[in-house]
């Protein structure tokens, strides 16, 4: 029998593979959802410009025009809702390429210097705030059911990190190396 000490090491090291397995699912359906908005973009303004021509109906340009958001896609119907989309897109990318490094401890001089909350000195807390925070902004929005799953699954992992951040307060990432 293993003693205490070395299940919380598995624990504490499983919860950090099934975060960075999560991150990278989020950072894939991320570009997926980027690709599948900009196709969708596309599509719109080419419909916009078949109706200045006058090769669409006034009723389908007033069908497109009525809806919140551009069909297909998880970009606002409002001026400059592409950008911001995209914006956002990216942002969370940038976020979860960061966690994943925080996570591996690459740069652990880097963390410790420019973000000490992701750094070998906090515990698990912070990590998992920003972990729930990246998932509520995606769940807030209509994704594909791929998009869908990696957010709610970073989210409960968020919250598991929350949770052992808690428990085992700053020693949690040491407990785990």
């Amino acid at each position: 029998m293993l003693p205490p000490r070395a299940y919380i090491f598995i624990g504490l090291n499983g919860v950090r593979i099934l975060s960075i397995v999560a991150l990278l699912l989020v950072f894939a359906s991320n570009i997926s959802t980027l690709v599948k908005d900009i196709k969708a973009v596309n599509e719109f303004m080419e419909a916009g410009k078949a109706a200045a021509t006058g090769a669409a109906t006034n009723a389908t340009l007033e069908e497109l025009m009525d809806f919140d958001y551009i069909t297909g896609s998880t970009v606002p119907n409002q001026p400059a809702g592409a950008f911001w989309a995209v914006l956002n897109r990216l942002f969370i990318i940038g976020q979860t390429l960061v966690l994943i490094l925080s996570e591996i401890g690459w740069p652990s001089k880097f963390f410790s210097t420019y973000f000490p909350v992701l750094g070998k000195e906090f515990g698990l807390g912070a990590l998992g705030l920003i972990q729930m925070l990246i998932g509520a902004a995606i769940l807030s929005h209509r994704v594909d059911t791929f998009t869908l799953v990696a957010a709610f699954f970073l989210f409960s992992i968020g919250c598991l990190n929350v949770l052992l951040g808690l428990i085992f307060r700053e020693g949690a990432k040491s407990k785990s190396s």
